[in-house]
């Protein structure tokens, strides 16, 4: 290395360190990697290829786009000072020489990406790269670089808040070989181009903080989005900020506390801005705010009371009116619970209150103490099976599960989140409500997902870019909807139930756009993904960063297997009635989801039905849910449920009910037949229902169902 090179390379270090801060982590796994060393970094900014060559140790090989290289002038005295070899990152061809060059025991420095990132999240990655991976047989070496995206050297303006000197850290992964299938041709490049994208993506996971409280996670989005952020709205059109939040939260909380008995606390509340400030209050003070599902009735609401030991709950008089439950307030009293009126505690906050809040809003810090591994959340299961247990989320599940998140899918603060999820629901808070906030997003929250011709009109109205929601409800809006609602929306995303066929259909065919279809359990939150860059139809996509999944026989199902995770964002463990409070964890931390699932060569994941969803008839497994799938086919638009009931000749037999008013057993019959179908798949009975029954998440309530058969 010249002196003249040494003189200017020590001066740029000290120039950025100056003004950005930059810190390096990870110099320990450079030193693993070894001579021979292809350097990923993910691609922010027009300062990481000046990051790189400064603080990568040694005299790396740059691979230089040969377009950038040749038009872009005043990059050209800058390219005199390191080792450069043009590439053309269309055409994998380019990279012969690099190849050889590598295999010599060089470092080489090549951004998979091959462009500055304009989402903030990861770009597609190039066949050269995966190509340079496969063939130069060397160590690679991920290289995270954080911080950049909100310089203004970014191409992220009008999407993050941009800084002149934003905090740079640059962080060397641990080093790694592919280990890729024998392959040949194009399928091999698209198995190694899978590698790196999941390469580029863990990195991106494991450099966020997931060590945090969720209070934590709200005071720091305010520091990064700025206070005057707004970041919620509600049907009263007023738009709330960080600010607002916090202080709301903070008043809220402290009013709240001395009326609260016991740790955890029933949350009876739609979907508000006054909601989000009470949970985050009440989380803030030290109390576990648990969410109760209002649409499940007085018995199901106090076993879910009795199983969390609950005894006091914030509700609203006005919701209660509004949406009819003083019966339930009512049973919730006389079984001996507190109720506290959120309009009572209102009326209660003076202005000097509002002051104190106001005042201490601006000096909270993003850390309050607790650890992240206690609980911050109680979520109950739907008793769509039985009765309802309790999930227990820790904070670190929850930040874990944004983070994954954010590691896979381009949310940025330019989207308009439209939430019309319930709270009670993992999809409607974990991801719809909490996800958006710490992450800079505005978020509208609309308390029933039923109101099909407001819900479109609304996001149309607010410029929504994206949605969350079941099926049943993405197909009841897409009905109601006039083409151009929904113009403004990128991203629609379906959980909690499957997604039918023509549900997909339509939303392509009016509107345009792909529903990205996901999975995930309230005791886990998201577990897969579709994703822009990795979709396949029909499944539910790839697991998420840090997730452990396996798959167990079942006797008699052929394909797939009893579907089990491990990972971050699996809960701390239920809370049953009679187990007195006591959480009980998952064993081993594997969570049983009790799903039959099949995973294909590329990882991507099909829900085969859920185990308790398969009957033995004749001696032969069924999967009642793949048999509502193939009638759905035939009577589309129209829902279907098939259960079995008890038959004596033969132990089971099973029953359709259906939506669908011209059924008939005869030509169901034939088109099962036709399909390939026994006659041990073909229903004994059908029964026509004006409406089957449903949960408050969407999804059909089959103990009911099952009640209408018997």
């Amino acid at each position: 290395m010249s002196f003249v090179r040494k003189i200017l390379f020590a001066a740029g270090r000290a120039m950025l360190r100056a003004l950005y801060r930059v810190e390096v982590r990870g110099l320990e796994n450079f030193t693993a990697a070894g001579s021979r060393v292809i350097v990923l970094p993910n691609h922010t900014s027009l300062l990481d290829a000046a990051l790189a060559a400064l603080f990568v140790p040694g005299n790396p090989v740059f691979a230089v786009n040969k377009f950038v290289a040749e038009n872009w002038r005043w990059v050209k005295p800058f390219l005199r000072l390191i080792k450069t070899w043009p590439i053309d990152p269309t055409s994998p061809f380019s990279l012969k020489g690099l190849i050889a060059e590598i295999k010599r025991d060089a470092c080489c420095v090549f951004f998979p990406e091959g462009r500055i990132t304009t989402t903030g999240a990861i770009m597609k990655i190039y066949d050269g790269a995966a190509m340079l991976a496969d063939k130069a047989d060397a160590v690679l070496l991920p290289l995270r670089i954080d911080g950049a995206v909100f310089s203004k050297a970014s191409y992220m303006k009008g999407k993050y808040p941009l800084r002149n000197f934003p905090k740079i850290t640059m962080t060397f992964l641990p080093p790694c070989r592919p280990n890729i299938p024998d392959l040949k041709g194009r399928r091999r490049r698209e198995a190694v181009r899978k590698y790196l994208h999941d390469l580029m993506r863990d990195g991106s996971y494991s450099t966020l903080d997931g060590r945090m409280t969720v209070w934590d996670a709200l005071t720091r989005a305010r520091g990064i989005y700025g206070g005057r952020r707004p970041v919620a709205l509600d049907i009263n059109r007023r738009p709330a900020t960080y600010d607002d939040i916090v202080t709301a939260s903070i008043v809220l909380g402290e009013k709240l506390a001395p009326l609260v008995n016991g740790e955890r606390v029933g949350i009876l509340l739609p979907g508000a801005i006054p909601t989000v400030a009470a949970v985050l209050g009440l989380s803030r003070m030290g109390f576990v705010p648990s969410m109760l599902n209002y649409t499940s009735g007085s018995r199901n609401i106090i076993s879910c009371c009795f199983a969390a030991q609950i005894t006091t709950v914030v509700s609203s008089r006005k919701f209660v009116a509004s949406g009819k439950l003083g019966a339930i307030t009512d049973a919730l009293s006389s079984e001996g619970l507190d109720i506290i009126w959120l309009e009572d505690v209102s009326q209660s906050v003076t202005a000097t209150d509002r002051l104190f809040g106001f005042l201490r809003a601006r000096f909270a810090v993003p850390h309050d103490g607790r650890s992240p591994d206690s609980a911050a959340l109680v979520l109950f299961t739907s008793g769509s099976e039985g009765t309802p247990k309790g999930v227990v989320l820790s904070h670190a599940n929850i930040i874990a599960n944004r983070n994954q998140l954010i590691s896979s899918i381009d949310f940025n603060p330019s989207d308009v989140v439209m939430n019309a999820m319930p709270m009670f629901h993992v999809l409607g808070f974990v991801v719809g409500t909490l996800m958006p906030l710490f992450t800079g997003i505005l978020t509208f929250y609309y308390p029933n997902p039923l109101h099909y011709r407001v819900i479109p009109v609304l996001s149309y109205d607010i410029d929504a870019t994206v949605l969350f929601g079941t099926d049943t409800f993405l197909y009841a809006y897409a009905r109601s909807a006039h083409p151009y609602d929904f113009y403004r929306t990128r991203y629609v995303f379906a959980g909690a139930e499957k997604l039918r066929d023509h549900t997909r259909a339509l939303w392509a065919e009016k509107f345009g756009i792909r529903i990205i279809e996901g999975y995930g359990t309230t005791e886990t939150a998201i577990i897969s993904a579709n994703t822009p860059l990795q979709f396949k139809a029909g499944t539910v996509g790839r697991a998420l960063s840090a997730m452990e999944c396996r798959t167990e026989p079942v006797q008699g199902i052929e394909r797939g297997g009893r579907f089990f995770v491990r990972g971050p964002n699996v809960m701390l463990g239920y809370l049953r009635a009679g187990a007195g409070g006591e959480i009980e964890p998952p064993e081993g931390g594997w969570y049983d989801t009790g799903d039959i699932i099949e995973e294909d060569e590329s990882g991507f994941l099909t829900i085969m039905g859920r185990a308790k969803r398969f009957a033995k008839i004749g001696g032969e497994m069924v999967s009642l849910a793949s048999l509502e799938d193939v009638i759905e086919r035939l009577w589309s638009g129209a829902r279907h449920a098939v259960a079995a009931v008890p038959d004596e000749r033969k132990g089971e037999t099973l029953v359709l009910a259906t939506e669908y008013g011209d059924a008939t057993r005869e030509e169901l019959a034939a088109y099962l037949k036709e399909a390939g179908f026994s006659e041990t798949h073909i229903p004994k009975r059908i029964v026509k229902v004006a409406s089957l029954p449903l949960l408050g998440s969407g999804k059909i309530d089959y103990p009911a169902v099952s009640s209408i058969l018997n």
